[in-house]
């Protein structure tokens, strides 16, 4: 079993048709991986309809054509973000108010196929709602047994806190989990992050929270940069445009040699154990260099060398 890899369903039935979606999954099964990661918003913005649900659903549909599937795999599922007039993101987002989270979980179980999901996320914040109205409604969906435990994407670290705090006060059952973006190489300092904090971006302040609450897991999205660590055609993001991108790339490139693999591997192995990547693939090959890059052992120096690049 391969519990520090999730496989991102975010194109399945949108970018990445049934018959290849279907394909990667298997390979994913197969190669002993378990988590698989959607939302009830995949892929709104580029369905014509301007609404989410297809990523669910087309994975419903593999699990019910792979009899036995579901008990060898764990779901991750989100609610939040999906909008409510098409299209439009985020000034019409559902939110997180308890009927939404209760009508959330009802429709995602729906087009799943199943009874239950292992870990359900707050996918945005919701500044609509208060905190003690949605901590309580994914604590019941706990109790009831549909969710195995709860985690919150993309938000700041006051709000994780307070969340916890609220979660801790009323017995509720709080976050275990946060999903940011991560990568190998950091921000133009001196930006404030603004184009990082779109995508909740891991900060120094988040690494710092992380570091002093060991119960919370780190699940780090698009840590690849979309391909622009391997692919000309796919450049790095602007926040990435400073020296410090230069220097970190050569550090990389000389343990890629090393260790006889390339970036991507080599990303993905420095990202362990500190956090879990999750990893959009569209062909059963990147599945495959995932997969090698999560079982690359890097050295403690060679570690080391990666971190001190600034």
């Amino acid at each position: 079993m391969m519990d520090n890899l999730v496989l991102g369903a975010m194109w399945f039935g949108t970018l990445a048709d049934e018959r290849r979606s279907f394909e990667i999954l298997d390979r994913f099964v197969d190669a002993g991986g378990v988590w698989i990661d959607t939302s009830n918003s995949y892929a709104f913005w580029v369905d014509p309809t301007g609404f989410g649900g297809q990523s669910e659903t087309v994975l419903g549909r593999w699990l019910a054509n792979r009899p036995g599937v579901r008990d060898r795999v764990r779901i991750s599922t989100k609610v939040g973000a999906e909008p409510t007039v098409a299209g439009r993101f985020p000034e019409t987002a559902e939110g997180l108010s308890a009927g939404v989270v209760k009508r959330g979980i009802e429709d995602s179980l729906r087009r799943l196929g199943t009874d239950h999901v292992e870990l359900y996320w707050a996918h945005v914040p919701d500044p609509a709602t208060p905190l003690e109205e949605s901590v309580a409604a994914f604590d019941e969906l706990v109790s009831a047994g549909t969710v195995g435990r709860i985690g919150c994407s993309n938000y700041p670290v006051w709000q994780v806190e307070r969340a916890r705090q609220i979660a801790r006060a009323h017995g509720s059952v709080g976050f275990t989990a946060v999903q940011q973006h991560l990568t190998y190489l950091r921000p133009r300092p001196g930006t404030r992050l603004q184009e990082a904090a779109r995508f909740g971006a891991v900060t120094d302040e988040v690494r710092h929270y992380l570091e002093h609450h060991p119960d919370l897991t780190l699940w780090a999205y698009t840590p690849l940069l979309s391909g622009g660590y391997t692919r000309a055609d796919k450049p790095l993001p602007a926040m990435y445009d400073h020296p410090g991108t230069t220097r970190r790339l050569a550090v990389l490139d000389e343990i890629a040699a090393e260790t006889g693999t390339n970036r991507n591997r080599v990303v993905l192995a420095w990202l362990s154990p500190a956090a879990t990547p999750i990893v959009g693939v569209s062909t059963v090959e990147q599945v495959d260099e995932a997969v090698a890059g999560v079982s690359l052992e890097l050295t403690a120096e060679q570690r080391e060398r990666l971190d001190a690049a600034v």
